[in-house]
């Protein structure tokens, strides 16, 4: 993750957060925790009724009850990196040379400092037990529920995800989907890669809690709070993270750490963060 040198003063950035960490400011001593099990999660989905399909890969490592996560680019991680994880120590991870292993490393050690409960800023979503499908329709429902737009604003969605689209289209609010994979989306529109290029068209942003790991947050972070836009995280990667900048540029947080929805046809929950700084 490269270190934002120019932020607004008084407004926290990954970097300063990560060495907050460090210092031991924000908890325990990370240097006392050690990550018991690391893992990767790969999903291949085909959603019926839906033309295109996805592939996912993400990062876990446990500290106690928690479980920090971030996404990768299938195959980015190999098992060796993985194994390096498994029983070291939380501080040597947060300085780790890969970006997903410090995000992950972060995340967990955030979410054991502070879990998702109303005591820390937390309010809890059910989503209903179905399909795959049914219940990412019905995150994405909580998800744009966040934005709070007038129909007819334009979104910039920063990792696309065709059930997100699809709430948008339900509320009658246009947006630009940009992933690094660029293609088409499920209504054949195309798909812009560069999503800070894009955002000064865009009333508001809606994004992917993988841009921690791809190194995008920042400028779409500082973009959003130069510009008084909303900006509204979906995040499985870095969960405990982004909620850390709630009232610092990010307007509100859909919280959903590991087990994530598709992977368990039950129950599950959501945690949304809204309003001033944590």
């Amino acid at each position: 993750m490269t270190a934002v040198t120019s932020s607004p003063v008084g407004a926290p950035t990954y970097e300063t957060l990560l060495r907050c960490a460090l210092a031991g400011e924000l908890g325990p001593d990370p240097a006392g925790l050690r990550v018991a099990v690391a893992f990767t999660t790969r999903q291949a989905v085909r959603h019926d009724g839906r033309g295109t399909g996805y592939r996912n890969e993400v990062l876990g490592l446990r500290v106690g009850a928690a479980v920090g996560s971030c996404a990768v680019e299938p195959g980015a991680l190999d098992d060796g990196v993985v194994e390096d994880c498994a029983g070291a120590g939380v501080d040597r991870l947060l300085r780790h040379p890969r970006t997903p292993v410090r995000v992950a490393a972060l995340d967990a050690y955030l979410m054991h400092v502070a879990p998702h409960t109303p005591e820390h800023g937390a309010r809890p979503v059910r989503v209903p037990a179905g399909t795959s499908l049914e219940k990412s329709r019905a995150r994405a429902r909580t998800v744009v529920g966040l934005l709070d737009l007038p129909p007819g604003a334009t979104v910039l969605v920063v990792g696309v995800v065709n059930s997100l689209l699809e709430a948008l289209r339900a509320r009658h609010l246009a947006y630009v989907a940009c992933d690094f994979k660029d293609g088409v989306t499920e209504w054949g529109e195309g798909v812009v890669t560069d999503a800070l290029a894009e955002a000064h068209r865009c009333d508001a942003l809606l994004v992917s809690g993988m841009t921690l790991g791809n190194g995008t947050f920042e400028p779409l972070r500082r973009h959003a709070l130069e510009h008084g836009k909303r900006l509204v995280t979906f995040a499985q990667t870095g969960s405990a993270v982004l909620p850390r900048f709630v009232g610092h540029g990010v307007s509100a947080v859909c919280a959903e750490p590991y087990p994530f929805f598709w992977l368990d046809g039950g129950p599950s929950t959501l945690h949304v963060y809204r309003g001033g700084a944590r």
